[in-house]
């Protein structure tokens, strides 16, 4: 199974494949590509402004039809117009570099065209802060379908350069909330609003922003604090097995992409082995992390790996990844496994193409990775599998 193979570079069509798999129309992608075709072979660094320019225009345009449903009353129909046009703008907003002219206007009109697509849409899904020091961590809610009395839940972590509206669209929120589980999206540090509104960069001991999202979803009457877990996606993989391992209230834990040793994943870039998420690439992490330059960066960055962290962790876990992940190795999650030694249940799912999946967390096809990780926690935390 390929992940849809556009343009020449792999970080645009990673950007093609995630917005496919988000719920983008194909005929809007291909208005909206097929005039940067010949730009995108200058590398994947150059034509990034067309880039926003071209998905930009059929955004505002979905805007605008949805405004002449909303004057009609056509509220569900002006719901999925709105739903399109933000994720085209939040995934034009992702291929810019930091500082870039327009991307923050561009990321405010991704969060509005969202906020009141889902609203109009009735969709299962609602906005909160979580207090955090004198600042707040933005968060999406899923609540569990069917169920009576206070439901299991999952916190469903960001990855470097995703954003909690990208987690919600990659419809595990919806696969886990049929089962009888909620779901929170979290934007935590260095993602999302969290790093673009308020300022807070990722730091590597994630657990430090970890405790207070599950104390303040363990402190909700419709959650169960007794059967929460946690996954994430991309580097995800890297945050959610630490928080697990020192949050120790997580009932279990999953990873969509193992990430196991990132650190070692930044020194492979430098020497251009492997695949770079987003353009701007070391721009992008800089900013991220609140780094002044390359070599604080590695500085802020070295002591994200999991050696020495999996054997804390004393509740189930699953570690999830495509085979032919051309970003982060498969090693990476054999790695994580052999070293979950005091996990109780303990599980490596290595996608191929017998299904797909096998690109970096599912590009090429995100069904599997969704279904196999709800089911795991329906398993897991107590929920249902029909």
């Amino acid at each position: 199974m390929a992940m849809f193979d556009y343009f020449p570079n792999y970080v645009w069509n990673l950007s093609v494949s995630i917005a496919m798999a988000s719920g983008a129309e194909l005929g809007e992608i291909m208005d909206m590509c097929q005039p940067l075709l010949a730009r995108s072979e200058a590398g994947e660094d150059a034509g990034t402004a067309d880039f926003m320019q071209e998905w930009m225009k059929v955004a505002d345009k979905l805007v605008d039809l949805a405004a002449e449903d909303e004057a009609k009353g056509r509220l569900l129909s002006a719901g999925a117009k709105l739903q399109r046009a933000a994720l085209y703008y939040l995934t034009a907003e992702r291929m810019q570099g930091h500082g870039h002219p327009g991307r923050m206007v561009t990321y405010d009109k991704g969060l509005d065209a969202f906020a009141r697509g889902v609203e109009f849409a009735r969709d299962n899904v609602e906005r909160f802060e979580i207090p955090y020091g004198d600042k707040i961590i933005p968060v999406l809610l899923t609540r569990a379908e069917g169920v009576e009395g206070p439901a299991p839940a999952v916190v469903y972590l960001n990855g470097l350069d995703s954003c909690k509206e990208l987690l919600y669209w990659s419809r595990l929120p919806q696969a886990l909330a049929a089962r009888g589980i909620s779901t929170l999206c979290v934007d935590q540090p260095g993602t999302g609003e969290t790093l673009r509104k308020q300022g807070l960069p990722a730091i590597s001991n994630s657990e430090e922003w970890g405790t207070p999202v599950y104390e303040w979803l363990a402190a909700r009457e419709d959650i169960n604090a007794q059967r929460i877990g946690i996954t994430g996606i991309s580097l995800g993989g890297y945050y959610a097995p630490r928080v697990c391992a020192f949050e120790p209230r997580f009932a279990a834990g999953a990873v969509w992409g193992a990430n196991h040793n990132w650190i070692e994943v930044q020194h492979k870039r430098l020497r251009r082995e492997g695949e770079n998420p987003v353009p701007h690439y070391w721009s992008h992490v800089q900013w991220v992390f609140g780094a002044e330059d390359q070599d604080d960066f590695f500085q802020k960055a070295q002591g994200m790996h999991l050696n020495g962290v999996m054997d804390r962790i004393k509740v189930p876990f699953l570690v999830t990844h495509g085979e032919k992940d051309r970003q982060i190795s498969v090693d990476y999650a054999r790695q994580s496994y052999d070293q979950l030694t005091n996990s109780p249940r303990r599980e490596l799912k290595i996608f191929t193409d017998r299904e797909g999946g096998v690109e970096h967390v599912g590009a090429d096809n995100m069904s599997f990775g969704r279904s196999y990780i709800a089911d795991w926690f329906a398993e897991t935390l107590g929920g249902r599998l029909s």
